[in-house]
């Protein structure tokens, strides 16, 4: 017996996701072997915005590129493919697949797509990018990789592998499938946690000023008689005056006697934490290798230093995108192939240094300046002889 007679019954999608994470478990699980590993660098990038907004704008700064049909007449098709495809339950476009996917190889040091193939229409009709907090990408004795969902009891293969496309960054001999960029960060970033907790429990103690209001009673029994009662009007009063001021209202704390007010914590001096983590930032940004002005942070750099800099930041792009390029060009030349073409397809990435555009721009614009001036000056030479 059904409770709801009449609800409309969700279509099965036409093309399954294999590398989608069909596994959910409640609560948080130990950061152990692998998959703790990747959930560690994700947790690093929700903590330290620093470490987000590196991977955030070398992501932005890899720029776009433009898919081109080595036969001309699937170009209009390939464009609009490019456009529109879809990528996850709410993307478009290969570029949005492109940012995601770098995104994940950036933080987990490799990176997992998915091409989805339409059972009955042609091309390509969407595109995946697996969360690698649940695969588990595995050398094979033929040298290639195998591909296993975690998280649940027993890892589980991904089912059909030559739908995939995947990238490592930085494989070596011991870490075959890849090293993130924000490994050897986590210890680093611990302390710079430590030190702003340090803080704002050291602004909760110090900085939400409190009072101490000591009355101390004279020799005179009479004083010491009434002492309680007295130090019960002085608290009321002050309680009073206190309230009084968050209504704007400034009220003047008038007693008799040796009243003393101290404010707590007054005297005690906070460290400075400037240095240390500036230290700390400094790793972490050298290790991401974006200049510090691009996030904001005003060091002391030369107009010069900020140009080698940004010439350092574009070799790391173009690191970045040799390693993409691949990826992307199997998912073009796969759509291609589908519709009929046997060339397939490339990627040519648009240009990323707009500085050397520019010195470039003005280089010929004061050669064309100089030229004008010589040829002035030859004419007037003419003209003098005559």
């Amino acid at each position: 017996m059904t409770i709801f007679k009449n609800r409309r019954e969700i279509p099965k999608p036409e093309c399954p996701v294999d590398t989608a994470d069909r596994h959910r478990s409640g609560g948080f699980f130990a950061l152990e072997g692998r998959s703790g590993e990747k959930e560690l660098y994700y947790a690093l990038r929700e903590r330290v915005p620093v470490i987000d907004a590196c991977i955030a704008k070398i992501v932005r700064l890899t720029g776009g590129f433009k898919a081109i049909a080595l036969e001309e007449n699937f170009q209009e098709e390939l464009d609009r493919f490019v456009k529109t495809v879809p990528v996850g339950p709410s993307g478009w476009g290969l570029q949005t697949f492109s940012d995601c996917y770098l995104d994940s190889l950036l933080t987990c040091g490799h990176a997992l797509g998915e091409i989805i193939y339409g059972e009955e229409s042609r091309g390509v009709e969407g595109l995946y990018v697996a969360p690698m907090k649940k695969i588990d990408p595995r050398p094979n004795s033929s040298g290639g990789r195998d591909y296993y969902h975690i998280g649940s009891s027993e890892p589980i293969p991904i089912n059909n592998p030559e739908n995939l496309v995947f990238t490592a960054l930085g494989p070596t001999s011991e870490q075959p499938c890849g090293v993130s960029v924000l490994k050897g960060l986590p210890s680093l970033s611990a302390i710079l946690l430590r030190i702003y907790d340090c803080i704002g429990q050291n602004f909760d103690r110090a900085g939400n000023v409190r009072y101490a209001v000591t009355y101390k009673p004279s020799s005179d029994s009479g004083d010491k008689a009434f002492a309680k009662e007295r130090a019960k009007q002085l608290a009321e009063q002050w309680s009073k005056g206190m309230a009084a001021s968050k209504n704007g209202s400034v009220q003047d704390f008038v007693a008799v006697g040796d009243v003393s007010v101290k404010a707590i914590g007054a005297d005690c001096r906070i460290l400075d934490t400037e240095v240390p983590v500036r230290q700390i930032l400094e790793q972490l940004i050298s290790k991401l290798s974006i200049p510090p002005f691009l996030l904001g942070l005003n060091w002391s750099t030369t107009e010069r230093m900020s140009s080698q800099q940004a010439d350092i930041l574009t070799s790391e792009l173009e690191y970045y995108r040799r390693l993409m390029t691949p990826a992307l060009e199997k998912i073009v030349s796969a759509h291609l192939r589908l519709l009929g073409s046997s060339s397939g397809g490339v990627i040519e990435w648009e240009n990323i240094n707009l500085q050397d555009e520019t010195e470039l721009a003005l280089a010929r614009l004061r050669n064309a300046q100089a030229k004008s001036i010589e040829i002035s000056n030859i004419k007037e030479e003419k003209s003098i002889g005559e």
